[in-house]
């Protein structure tokens, strides 16, 4: 990965990380609401997932990396959950991206460090 790359990837993944954290807390929460304010919550959910999922296709077009797919992949695996009304198994396939994104933020840091600009 080159350098403009890496910064790239570390930055994106950050931003990554926490809309995903927050995304994946959302679908718990979900499943201590009342029925009756379900259908909002889960547009909400929805919305916040399709950005991120946006997010993870520009950092793939910025700085390539094959982990980048497969969290887009996980992304849409949940969106697919999401939209089957499944929300709660949505959780599982956003922790899966989290990992991805961890990765991707870990290898461009050690890269940064081990270049002595972190």
């Amino acid at each position: 990965m080159e350098t403009n790359e890496a910064i790239m990837a570390f930055s994106q993944s950050e931003k990554i990380k926490s809309a995903l954290i927050w995304a994946t807390q959302l679908a718990d929460v979900h499943l201590a609401l009342a029925e009756a304010d379900k259908p909002g919550a889960e547009k909400i959910i929805k919305t916040l997932v399709g950005m991120i999922y946006n997010e993870i296709s520009i950092a793939h077009k910025a700085a390539p990396h094959e982990n980048w797919l497969q969290a887009e992949k996980d992304m849409n695996t949940a969106l697919v959950m999401l939209n089957s009304g499944v929300t709660h198994e949505s959780g599982y396939h956003l922790t899966q991206a989290l990992s991805k994104v961890t990765s991707i933020g870990q290898q461009s840091m050690t890269q940064l460090i081990d270049e002595g600009l972190l």
